[in-house]
């Protein structure tokens, strides 16, 4: 049976450029029972809104369906439209400024179906705006059969990257969609995912291109260092589970992220601050992090 899958791509103060990119990644893909809903949360004021839904028209394409928001809702919530517009029976989702490859939903339909899956997750290779490669996020080691071990998991390390993420449409509204978060909004539905005893897969494939831009989108400017500041107080909430050494490498996580987001932001002292703390949080982890890391990029731009 060759089931609806709903592509959701939720756009905010992006040109034609990278949007007709990532719209387009879809519309070639080598599975062809497909909808897409992109919903618009510019807003009215901004120059480049006519000439997106001059685009959308210009596809004229029954499987294209646009919606403008009427006020700034951001992301979870124009996601949330997204999933209540849905017509398939899964639903998946892309950012504005990304990419799938080719393959990416047949395989992970395919995947989807054979265990009865209700959500799976794969890998993401991301790219800055020069085209080198910067990061690739994998989860070989993944404890995917215990949710208990997958939480910690989670917590620990994080199971995100939203284009990655498919859903059964039943079982994404039924856990109540996204999170009304500024950030860390994939992360809070993953959480909820594994907290809901969602049968949860991990698909060890690469689909999925992410480009990191330092204009638009949400995950820019203050909104990240705030939203991560309040990503990891909300994790105390949960240490009374992890051992001394776990605590330690969150805490470490934070900070060295907490270096990442001070840096976007032109904010160097207090990017070199949290680069001593991120060291003597863990200085085994700061470390070890830093050089697995960078093998994954350098192996990674040798492939590419």
């Amino acid at each position: 049976m060759n089931t609806l899958v709903t592509v959701i791509i939720p756009t905010y103060k992006r040109t034609v450029e990278y949007l007709s990119r990532a719209v387009e990644s879809v519309l070639v893909q080598t599975y062809d029972n497909i909808e897409v809903i992109l919903v618009d949360d510019s807003p009215s004021t901004y120059q480049h809104r006519n000439e997106i839904k001059a685009y959308i028209d210009s596809l004229q394409s029954k499987n294209v369906r646009y919606f403008q928001n009427e006020v700034n809702m951001g992301g979870s919530l124009s996601r949330n439209i997204g999933i209540e517009e849905a017509q398939g029976q899964y639903i998946t989702f892309l950012d504005d400024d990304d990419e799938y490859m080719p393959q990416k939903i047949e395989k992970q339909i395919a995947y989807m179906q054979e265990y009865d899956y209700d959500l799976t997750f794969s890998n993401m290779i991301m790219y800055n705006s020069d085209g080198y490669v910067v990061d690739f996020r994998d989860y070989s080691d993944v404890p995917i059969t215990d949710n208990t071990k997958l939480l910690k998991y989670h917590l620990m390390r994080h199971l995100t990257g939203t284009p990655t993420f498919m859903f059964k449409a039943e079982k994404l509204r039924g856990i109540g969609g996204f999170e009304d978060a500024k950030m860390g909004q994939e992360f809070y539905l993953m959480l909820k995912s594994i907290e809901n005893g969602l049968l949860i897969g991990y698909l060890p494939e690469c689909d999925v291109k992410v480009y990191k831009h330092t204009d638009g989108g949400i995950s820019q400017g203050h909104n990240k260092i705030s939203g991560e500041k309040n990503l990891y107080e909300f994790k105390k909430k949960y240490f009374e589970r992890f051992t001394i050494r776990e605590k330690m490498f969150i805490r470490f996580r934070h900070w060295a992220v907490m270096v990442v987001a001070y840096k976007r932001n032109y904010m160097y002292l207090k990017m070199i601050g949290a680069a001593i703390i991120a060291f003597f949080t863990s200085p085994i982890d700061f470390f070890s992090q830093v050089y697995k890391n960078l093998v994954k990029v350098i192996n990674h731009r040798k492939e590419s």
